[in-house]
């Protein structure tokens, strides 16, 4: 017998969106800054985009774009999309900037080599890059500045923090954070060294919930990722989470941490030590993570990222309170249909029966546990949810569980029109056909994936 999928944490999601670039035409997340606003899919016509600018497994001069609807398939923009005109590029952190231009920041030498300078690049379209310059970093017999990460406080202010060595100990590294001192990003403030977190840290990723900022620090030591917390960005941080603390494991590096359109939290890693990048979640403000998972198409290819997560136009668009049937987009005689109570996919045409093309059509409502998301509701009044990975229908018991499994969240299918529902309470898992019965699975990464997950809404049968 096939089990449910594990399920998160109950308590109170955190639901605080990053804030939004002030010029911005595409509500943006600035990275490590997390707003008021509730965490919400994208509404209709519009989709969520994340972007990860990895170096290659077999090429540290050079880095590909790859782009997600979901944090979970990330597909190629394009390869080699950025190679400076000297040195390396490791460890690329992106954000968009309130002039509407994507920036680049990044290590310039390979990890063997004495680097005391981190690269800067720009682009309009995440595709194409230029070169901006090489920044030496201030700091007093400098071995190696690593791993710049962008953050964005709530003043707008915007900040690199980076891992930094000097030559009496090479390999001891301390977070520092240098502070943009104008809008073109061309000056910086002293560095100032993260108080608290100390040395032999490195690849400090941090984000911003309310007042509080929360550090995510790989221990170069143990190499494990530890957690640690702070009123202010520069300290003092208290190191709370130390050893294995979250599942994760050790031999973990280049943490990277979002919010998902659900409230959850995710969190990338390259699992160096054994050639894997995994994502995790948390659904109780980072205390208690899911088990790591392998990002498919990308794990095993790319390195040390960073993840920006934007609202863009041009996603799906559905009418809600109408009525529907839905078809294959891969087996286009096919169609949803109740049986049994069940969601199935059989072939649905002209000649079928007046019961049978009921049964086939569905009134598309708002997500009852998110407005911005999709329900469907049969002809008796029971509404589509996912059990035990199978896709049926059931009445609504009134509970937040149920209005979760409930809820679909719509992605841009394989095929003009299509569209792809992601569960809204497990991220990455799709309502796909497979033996012509529907169920909710995790992500291939592959085409065939995301085709038996691609449907198409057309004039209801019934």
């Amino acid at each position: 017998m096939s089990t449910r999928p594990p399920t998160p944490s109950r308590r109170t999601l955190l639901r605080a969106m990053a804030a939004l670039p002030a010029s911005a035409v595409l509500l943006g997340e600035l990275p490590g800054l997390a707003g008021t606003a509730l965490a919400a899919a994208p509404p209709s016509g519009s989709a969520t985009r994340y972007t990860i600018v990895p170096f290659l497994n077999s090429n540290d001069g050079t880095v590909n774009v790859y782009q997600s609807d979901d944090a979970t398939d990330f597909r190629l923009l394009k390869s080699s999309a950025y190679t400076p005109p000297s040195n390396r590029i490791r460890d690329a952190s992106v954000f968009k900037h309130t002039d509407g231009y994507y920036y680049l920041t990044c290590t310039t030498h390979t990890w063997q080599d004495v680097s005391t300078t981190i690269g800067f690049a720009r682009s309009s379209d995440r595709a194409n890059w230029t070169f901006l310059y090489d920044y030496t970093v201030p700091i007093t017999n400098l071995s190696r500045a690593w791993a710049p990460e962008w953050f964005v406080d709530s003043d707008g202010s915007v900040n690199v923090i980076v891992s930094c060595s000097v030559t009496s100990d090479e390999w001891i590294f301390t977070p520092y954070r240098l502070k943009a001192t104008n809008s073109a990003l061309t000056a910086w403030s002293s560095p100032v060294a993260l108080s608290g977190i100390g040395s032999n840290h490195i690849d400090t990723y941090i984000v911003r919930t309310g007042s509080t900022y929360h550090a995510f620090t790989k221990n170069e030591t143990t190499k494990y990722v530890e957690y640690a917390t702070a009123s202010s960005l520069t300290g003092p941080y208290t190191i709370s989470r130390t050893g294995d603390w979250a599942g994760w494991g050790s031999y973990r590096e280049g943490p990277s941490v979002i919010q998902l359109d659900n409230g959850a939290w995710r969190i990338f890693f390259d699992g160096y030590g054994d050639g894997t990048y995994y994502y995790s979640d948390s659904y109780d403000t980072f205390a208690t993570w899911s088990a790591p998972t392998a990002l498919p198409v990308v794990s095993g290819t790319a390195r040390h990222f960073t993840v920006i997560k934007e609202t863009v136009s041009g996603g799906p668009s559905l009418a809600k309170n109408v009525t529907r049937s839905f078809q294959s987009a891969n087996y286009s005689t096919r169609y949803w249909q109740v049986q049994s109570s069940l969601l199935n996919l059989p072939v649905v045409t002209g000649s079928s029966t007046a019961a049978e093309k009921s049964a086939s059509t569905f009134t598309v409502v708002a997500g009852l546990a998110d407005a911005n998301g999709y329900s469907f509701r049969d002809s008796s009044g029971n509404y589509l949810r996912h059990w035990d990975f199978r896709a049926r229908f059931d009445a609504n018991d009134g509970t937040s569980t149920f209005a979760k499994d409930a809820t679909f969240i719509a992605r841009t299918g394989s095929s003009s029109g299509a569209i792809r529902w992601e569960s809204y309470n497990y991220p990455g898992y799709y309502l796909r056909h497979y033996n012509y019965q529907l169920r909710v699975e995790r992500t291939a990464g592959t085409d065939l994936f995301r085709q038996d997950s691609s449907f198409v809404p057309v004039g209801a049968w019934g």
